[in-house]
């Protein structure tokens, strides 16, 4: 957290430095990426912090995944698929699970399957449907009482 305070300050304060003077900054830091990347070992451990900075970076300018040295562009873009598919997760709410029958319901359709052993799960269907309950046959037939032939 503090690491993005330091990022939001330093791109706040970027904005009152001359052209000349961020170009001298950025051949500054990339240098130093190009030192790590050739003294630092092969894997390069990043915090989950790391990786949503640069999955917002990107989101917010994707030309920056030609200045990213440390990580491969598609990683960057990896993560940021990632993260789209966790807020819409998180946003849908149900995970996308079928929503669940109330017991009331169940009772009903038990107690039609006893009183008329003759009808089958769409004549129940069609009867509940009479009365503006919407549920599929096969939810009905998974909730009849079934009577060995």
């Amino acid at each position: 957290m503090l690491n993005l305070i330091r990022i939001l300050y330093i791109f706040a304060s970027s904005a009152f430095k001359s052209r000349a003077a961020l170009q001298l900054e950025n051949i500054a830091l990339r240098h130093q990426l190009n030192v790590l990347r050739r003294s630092a070992p092969r894997r390069v451990r990043l915090t989950r912090c790391d990786r949503a900075i640069f999955a917002t970076l990107y989101r917010i300018w994707p030309k920056i995944i030609g200045s990213i040295a440390i990580v491969k562009p598609k990683t960057v873009v990896g993560w940021h698929r990632q993260g789209f598919r966790l807020f819409w997760h998180w946003k849908c709410g149900t995970h996308g699970s079928r929503p669940t029958v109330p017991a009331d319901l169940k009772a009903l359709i038990r107690e039609m399957s006893e009183t008329n052993p003759l009808w089958g799960a769409p004549r129940i269907h069609g009867e509940l449907f009479k009365l503006g309950v919407d549920v599929g046959q096969a939810t009905i037939s998974r909730y009849m009482v079934h009577r060995p032939e």
